[in-house]
């Protein structure tokens, strides 16, 4: 009985000597002397630490920080403010598209506007905790460090704004800067403090497709303010019908939404309706700059009575059926009017300019000048006329707005 305790004990202590003599080898083997203690544990015939499971450590690991990284950047969000930018590009392009320069544009505009939505969430820790929809995200969730993030940000942002300066031009560079600071030190406190946030998130999100124009053009014109006006536009009913859906959430996580202030939901409704209302001109706005085709304007007025008709359902009857209606409208808006631009744009619009402004200047150097005399005769009065048309006098024009069915009275000079 005493020889089978003694065994078994001896046997512990043997399992126990072996099991620290492997723990040991595997925490050297990072040291100079592994490939020493490799040795003596193959001519111990005890077994080494698996390659294979270093390699399944390294791609875990990568996976890890890579889906971190992905939902820091809401890589979805930043795909759609590549779309815009991309979009501005080709419409400032003209007849010619710099494939290369359009590539290094989509991707310097990704890594800012990447870094800008990971300072964002920094910015937004404490908050996005308290909501259900952002409670998952990375930082509240612990899957990644505060210094991580705010490190990742730093460098994409500043890779980011450097490739568009190199690659593009500093007008772009300037306004990707720009847009990043305004985004994660502007917007992003004043989610906290005023409902005017969303109009200041509005113009942080028009910004992009002006970038792309002046990544292409090098400049900054009349022309080039169609995107951006429509993207201005579209975010106000788009972010009023999302602030409505989600506004139990944003009251949790702390955020001043315009919807909050507003029980019954009429001012939102409001709001979302005649933002809509705005977008209407912009088709012929387009056409009418150059932009587009004469067709661009039938497709965009359609486009825009949708959302317009959505918008108005929700004024009428302001419930979570008809926000989200609004909402999923103002999704299908903007991809539909970014592809009715591309397809309808005129490449060479600077040209249509031009034609359209010798047009106007030879009209009116054929003008006449005739005098006309008082009725006493002393006076000189000079008038200019169009070649061939009669002349009225505003009295003319005024006489026929109370009452259309009367023709327009005609006035003749001696």
């Amino acid at each position: 009985m005493l020889r089978r305790i003694s065994l078994t004990s001896f046997s512990s202590k043997f399992f126990k000597s072996h099991s620290e003599n492997l723990n040991y080898l595997r925490s050297s083997s990072s040291s100079p002397d592994s490939n020493l203690v490799a040795t003596s544990a193959t001519a111990l015939h005890l077994p080494t630490a698996s390659p294979s499971k270093a390699a399944t450590d390294f791609v875990s690991l990568t996976r890890h920080y890579g889906r971190c990284y992905w939902e820091l950047s809401k890589a979805r969000l930043s795909m759609l403010v590549v779309a815009t930018s991309g979009t501005g590009f080709v419409l400032g392009s003209g007849s010619a598209i710099d494939l290369s320069a359009l590539s290094w544009t989509c991707l310097g505009t990704m890594m800012v506007a990447a870094s800008a939505n990971s300072l964002n969430q920094v910015f937004e820790i404490n908050n996005d905790a308290k909501m259900k929809r952002t409670s998952r995200r990375p930082l509240p969730s612990g899957r990644i460090t505060i210094p991580h993030a705010v490190g990742w940000a730093s460098s994409v942002g500043i890779a980011g704004t450097s490739l568009l300066a190199t690659q593009t031009n500093m007008l772009a560079a300037g306004l990707a800067a720009s847009n990043l600071i305004l985004y994660a030190f502007v917007y992003t406190p004043l989610k906290q403090i005023h409902p005017v946030n969303t109009w200041v998130g509005a113009i942080v999100g028009a910004i992009p497709p002006l970038l792309g124009w002046a990544a292409a053009s090098n400049d900054i014109s009349l022309n080039g303010m169609i995107l951006p006006a429509a993207l201005y536009f579209w975010q106000i009913p788009h972010f009023m019908a999302l602030a409505y859906l989600c506004r139990n959430d944003y009251a949790a996580g702390g955020f001043k939404m315009y919807s909050l202030s507003d029980a019954s939901g009429l001012r939102t409704s409001i709001v979302a309706l005649r933002n809509s209302i705005y977008l209407i001109p912009l088709g012929f706005l387009a056409y009418h700059w150059g932009v587009t085709s004469e067709w661009f304007c039938l497709e965009s007025t359609v486009l825009t009575l949708a959302i317009s008709a959505a918008a108005f359902s929700f004024y009428r009857d302001r419930t979570k059926e008809k926000a989200r209606r609004m909402f999923h409208a103002s999704l299908l808006y903007l991809p539909v009017f970014m592809t009715g631009l591309l397809i309808h744009r005129r490449s060479d619009n600077q040209q249509f300019l031009e034609d359209n402004a010798k047009d106007f200047v030879k009209s009116a150097s054929s003008l006449e000048t005739i005098e006309l005399e008082d009725e006493n005769g002393n006076q000189n009065i000079k008038a200019k006329h169009p070649f061939r048309t009669q002349v009225r006098p505003p009295v003319a024009y005024a006489s026929v707005a109370p009452f259309p069915f009367l023709p327009a009275p005609s006035y003749s000079f001696p």
